[in-house]
């Protein structure tokens, strides 16, 4: 048996949560990500999701995202509780606080939100955040003695915030519960503003750039394989169903048998 294969949620901004499900259905995916914005998000929208997802049979591998600002709320206490209706398995949580500290106790504080559920909490570092390596994840994860934590590998991320996949050959594969995957050209970014575009809109599917995909998921066999392929040329592929199937097809080729 292969790997779950997700489609992501940042795949299809245009597309509501409960269309993302039906979306996902269609064009064959097993599994989907779930986009949560807390200004929008209504009982009515959990109840809808999980309709959906009762009758397609997909699986809601995560919901995000939790994000803790200076600026706000976070809406991490309304996101477990979607989480809770709709079945999610994972809820994705990074950090634009720029004090560890205060991540680190807001990270714990959702994992103990979520751990009567059997919902796992995965920490996610990105270069465009101060929450922008590998090692500061697991420091996060670690410190906050959470028994439904994880680290979040999305493999630009990886590759963009200088760490290797032999780094995380030498880490517990325990600690990566699934992986964001995705393809870039080999040239790394370094201004801030490429970094952020080519997160949003630059991402390749996998096969069609230069990272080492298939060295990430040896290293961290077995695990679901979320396809995080933000990018403007798929969004020019206007019927979301077509898009999803597009990429649906680069990762059976790429992943579905590793």
């Amino acid at each position: 048996m292969g790997r779950l294969l997700s489609l992501a949620a940042g795949v299809q901004p245009d597309v509501a949560p409960a269309d993302m499900v039906s979306v996902a259905s269609v064009a064959g995916w097993p599994a989907v990500g779930i986009w949560f914005d807390g200004k929008t998000w209504s009982d009515t929208t959990s109840r809808e999701v999980r309709t959906r997802l009762d009758d397609t049979g997909v699986i809601a591998l995560d919901i995000e995202p939790v994000i803790p600002s200076k600026d706000g709320n976070d809406f991490a206490e309304k996101l477990i509780e979607a989480a809770v209706v709709i079945g999610a398995q994972h809820i994705l949580f990074t950090s634009r606080l720029k004090d560890q500290a205060r991540t680190t106790d807001r990270y714990r504080e959702v994992c103990a939100l979520a751990q009567p559920y059997g919902i796992t909490v995965v920490c996610e570092f990105l270069p465009i955040f101060p929450l922008n390596t590998l090692s500061m994840a697991i420091e996060i994860v670690r410190s906050s003695g959470a028994s439904n934590g994880g680290v979040l590998i999305d493999n630009l991320h990886l590759s963009r915030s200088g760490s290797s996949v032999e780094e995380v050959q030498a880490l517990p594969t325990e600690l990566f519960p699934y992986l964001q995957i995705c393809d870039a050209v080999a040239e790394r970014p370094t201004e801030f503003g490429e970094l952020l575009d080519e997160a949003l809109n630059g991402r390749l599917c996998p096969g069609e750039g230069s990272l080492p995909i298939a060295e990430l998921m040896q290293a961290i066999p077995d695990v679901p394989l979320s396809f995080e392929v933000r990018s403007q040329f798929l969004r020019d592929i206007t019927d979301p169903v077509e898009r999803a199937k597009y990429l649906l097809r680069f990762a059976q080729q790429t992943c579905g048998d590793l």
